[in-house]
């Protein structure tokens, strides 16, 4: 990957993208910390736990929770194009169009901006009455035109991150969105680093340093090496394939012979992507937010609990068993649904027919799409597996392993006793690598490097004529 970067920064017109896209996201970083006016947003990250918030406000880079110009990040982009792209299946309009080509793709594009704006204008009103339920207007924000400026702040941001999205799609490397998703969870990772070092601190600062900050710093390595080791997984198993080997026949096209030649009809693992995981984690969250819309609380345990909301809530929370549960269930079922939508086994049968080419053993037409169907099943059932693995193990970690360690090394500490929820909550918030933020890390790399080795593998072939 660095010699990759290496050699593209040697290649003039690739350091200019790199440059560009650099420069785009300095801007959208810029963004992140411009604040929206009538809002004091301190202390609201408190009320994410457990809710579509606290997701939310990974994917925006932690500007959801201080409330700034960029707050709704990327999320109403993306909503918009699953929208978009799971309506294209059932409309056949919509269908006509992603199969005309670039003047279809345009007709999407724009139809997919619509749809943004009006999710961000829908979203930025919830917002809006959650913050003021919350109390966090002040001023001339409880007027209407207070609500009307912050409403569309919030558009106008959310509006801005889709034009610089597209930017970078335009002039710089790789996908717009992808990238400036990239970047938003990136910029959590040195803040994670110096919890980290401070927790090793925190340790040898104790009355026992000998052995609370030798335990510290074993759990600091041992952290990096679990998020290094689920890094090297996730590149290996993205990049698994099962290939079908594909027999082309020979046929005559005027005076020149085609096919006779043995392909593979690659099906990649994880076919679906991050996908599975963010409709799963999306739906998951929902009764949590909207319990936290309806103002039901949520208790600390289930003898506090008064009531059957409460109760519901606590069963449902992030840090219980059944949520990791519902969320393997949902994880498998969502990456069959998405496959379903994005690979149509009949269409890859009737175009291997077409072009002259049978899968060995099998009879052209319905057995081929049957085959096909069959083994796209099996890929799809250990590529969901392989979701929920990075999806659920960072969840079952802190609760069994990091906030026992947590717990154990603070409490030698002398300011703990008095601040022990808040310190354990600060120090176990940095070692939450999401599953989800993982695998959006390593995917979009990988995207990366594809574009950019495709693109020096473009300019070095300078073809037969010199």
């Amino acid at each position: 990957m660095l010699q990759t970067l290496r050699n593209a920064w040697k290649v003039i017109d690739l350091r200019k993208k790199l440059i560009y896209t650099l420069i785009v996201l300095l801007l959208y970083r810029i963004g992140t910390v411009i604040p929206v006016p009538f809002v004091s947003a301190a202390g609201w990250a408190q009320s994410f736990g457990g809710t579509i918030l606290d997701y939310l406000n990974t994917l925006s880079g932690g500007s959801l929770q201080v409330a700034t110009l960029f707050a709704l990040g990327i999320s109403p982009y993306i909503t918009a194009s699953i929208v978009i792209q799971l309506l294209s299946v059932a409309i056949p309009a919509l269908a006509r169009w992603s199969q005309e080509g670039e003047e279809g793709k345009k007709k999407i594009n724009n139809l997919t901006r619509y749809t943004t704006v009006i999710l961000a204008v829908v979203t930025a009103i919830g917002y809006y009455f959650l913050m003021k339920n919350s109390g966090m207007i002040v001023g001339e924000g409880t007027t209407v035109l207070g609500a009307f400026t912050i409403i569309s702040c919030y558009c106008a941001g959310a509006s801005l991150v889709m034009w610089l999205g597209e930017k970078i799609n335009e002039n710089g490397i790789g996908n717009g969105i992808s990238v400036i998703l990239f970047a938003n969870i990136i910029s959590a990772l040195p803040a994670k680093i110096i919890r980290l070092v401070d927790l090793c601190i925190q340790g040898f600062a104790g009355t026992n340093p000998g052995l609370w900050g030798t335990l510290s710093l074993v759990f600091a390595i041992g952290y990096i090496v679990l998020l290094l080791a689920m890094v090297v997984f996730c590149v290996y198993v993205t990049g698994s394939e099962r290939r079908i080997p594909v027999q082309y026949a020979k046929r005559v096209v005027g005076r020149k012979m085609y096919g006779g030649q043995s392909q593979n009809l690659p099906l990649k693992l994880n076919m679906s992507g991050v996908m599975p995981v963010i409709f799963a984690s999306s739906i998951i969250s929902l009764p949590a937010t909207i319990m936290a819309f309806a103002g039901v609380k949520s208790a600390d345990s289930w003898d506090k609990a008064s009531g059957f909301w409460e109760k519901f809530n606590y069963l449902l929370r992030s840090d219980g068993w059944i949520y990791p549960i519902l969320l393997f269930v949902l994880i498998i079922a969502f990456a069959y649904f998405y496959t379903t939508i994005s690979f149509d086994p009949v269409e890859v049968s009737n175009n291997l027919k077409k072009n002259g080419g049978t899968i060995l053993g099998q009879r052209p037409g319905a057995p081929t799409a049957e085959y096909i169907k069959k083994s796209l099943s099996k890929i799809t059932l250990i590529g969901a597996f392989f979701l929920s693995i990075v999806a659920i193990v960072p969840i079952i970690l802190v609760p069994t392993v990091m906030e026992p360690l947590v717990k154990a090394v603070l409490s030698n500490h002398p300011t703990y006793a008095a601040n022990a929820a808040s310190y354990v909550s600060y120090f176990t918030g940095a070692f939450a690598f999401g599953g989800t933020s993982l695998l959006i890390v390593v995917g979009v790399a990988l995207e990366l490097v594809r574009d950019l080795e495709a693109q020096l593998a473009m300019r070095s072939n300078k073809g037969f004529l010199k």
